[in-house]
């Protein structure tokens, strides 16, 4: 009976561990960078990548300049189209913040460490007055 009980007992420790690290591991947190200091990478000709995960009609309507534009639901599958290494700095954003934690969830489960979101996302830079681009029509 004791060691009926010694083994269940170290399974549930190492099942609790393992479930800790899993969570841990889980929960990445991604550095922030500010609107402002993004527009003044941008006017100096330092930009990071700079990644548009809104929908294509989003982006066409406006966008940061030099911005790329990937989907949230399709980033797993393009991965290869980020011009940059896998510690580049990568600023990501959408609308307000909810694909684009989607996205840097992405990119860090596939190795990327330098991963960064944009304070304020497209609404914060459009509210600032920061400079967006349109897409030119035919």
């Amino acid at each position: 009976m004791r060691r009926t009980v010694g083994f269940v007992s170290s399974l549930i420790l190492l099942c609790t561990a393992v479930l800790t690290t899993s969570c841990q591991h889980a929960e990445v947190s991604t550095a922030s960078i500010a609107a402002a200091d993004l527009a003044q990478r941008i006017r100096s000709g330092a930009a990071p990548v700079i990644l548009d995960v809104r929908t294509p009609a989003e982006y066409s309507a406006g966008h940061i300049p030099g911005a790329i534009n990937i989907p949230h639901s399709e980033l797993a599958t393009r991965l290869a189209e980020i011009p940059a290494s896998k510690s580049a700095e990568i600023v990501v954003h959408c609308q307000a913040g909810g694909r684009a934690a989607k996205a840097e969830s992405t990119l860090t489960q596939a190795g990327y460490t330098n991963v960064r979101d944009l304070q304020g996302h497209m609404g914060g830079w459009v509210q600032a007055g920061f400079p967006v681009d349109a897409a030119k029509g035919p």
